[in-house]
């Protein structure tokens, strides 16, 4: 008798101290904004599809903040997309607009904005990283910005993770799926697309031809708690331009672009360059 008691208060015992360190690593976890609920069977079907309520913020602000996506190839390439720089990131804190805290006013359009926080583009080519596409450069921008202990933020690594939950992407094309993983990862609150992925297919982009929200509607586990607000082609009439002549023979370069001889691709300036066409 003494010892069956005995066993149950060393049982009960385990189960506490295994309950706390569960809890204690759990608190401890950088995504756990992403899920506050900790029954599996509470958590959202992959097959369900994603859907939302209808968007909160005007078309007008949707589309000057796609225009910042599209002049942040001007900013970060040396004033051109050659090769193949067309994928150009902004992240924005729309937060920023509801809460007061900074929030940055336009006349013409009547309303606030909200405030960026960085840009980004592809630089595979120039930077000799493969995954450095659009969205990837941005995020990796917004960390170190978020993060700098002399900076406006100045974050923890934690609390920098949390703060992408107020944050939403524009981003000049639709998100591969390397791409929309780490936008689904980083918990952002919108992510925002122009020109969609058949649409490059259509102009013989190499792809890995997976939507965007597939990827996200077959995340689950905590995951699947957090539903990323996903709006697609927006401004994309004033994108699609940007994705038309890599790869075609006979395309119209872009300004500050010249096609090599011998229907090679666009290259930057006047003079013959290597016309490489790796970047994605």
């Amino acid at each position: 008798m003494y010892l069956r008691a005995f066993s149950r208060l060393i049982l009960s015992a385990n189960v506490f101290v295994l309950s706390s360190i569960y809890a204690n690593a759990h608190s401890q976890d950088p995504n756990h904004h992403l899920n506050q609920q900790d029954d599996l069977s509470h958590w959202g079907d992959p097959d369900t599809p994603y859907v939302h309520t209808p968007d909160p913020i005007p078309l007008s602000t949707r589309e000057h903040w796609m225009r910042r996506a599209i002049t942040s190839l001007s900013d970060l390439n040396d004033g051109s997309p050659c090769p193949f720089a067309a994928f150009g990131c902004v992240i924005v804190n729309h937060s920023a607009v509801s809460t007061g805290r900074g929030g940055v006013g336009d006349v013409q359009l009547g309303v606030e904005l909200g405030e960026e926080v960085c840009i980004g583009a592809n630089a595979i080519v120039r930077e000799g990283n493969p995954t450095l596409h659009g969205e990837i450069a941005a995020i990796n921008n917004c960390t170190k910005i978020l993060t700098d202990p002399e900076g406006k933020y100045k974050l923890s690594g934690p609390d920098a993770l949390k703060a992408l939950g107020d944050l939403s992407l524009y981003t000049t094309a639709e998100a591969c799926p390397m791409c929309s993983s780490a936008i689904l990862y980083g918990g952002f609150r919108e992510y925002i697309y122009s020109t969609s992925i058949p649409t490059l297919r259509q102009h013989n982009w190499p792809q890995i031809a997976i939507r965007s929200t597939e990827i996200f509607n077959r995340s689950v586990g905590r995951l699947s708690a957090h539903r990323t607000r996903i709006l697609g082609e927006v401004l994309a009439s004033e994108t699609e331009g940007l994705f038309t002549w890599q790869f075609s023979e006979d395309g119209e370069c872009p300004g500050g672009c010249v096609r090599e001889g011998g229907g090679g691709g666009c290259v930057k300036g006047e003079g013959k360059g290597d016309g490489r066409k790796d970047e994605l």
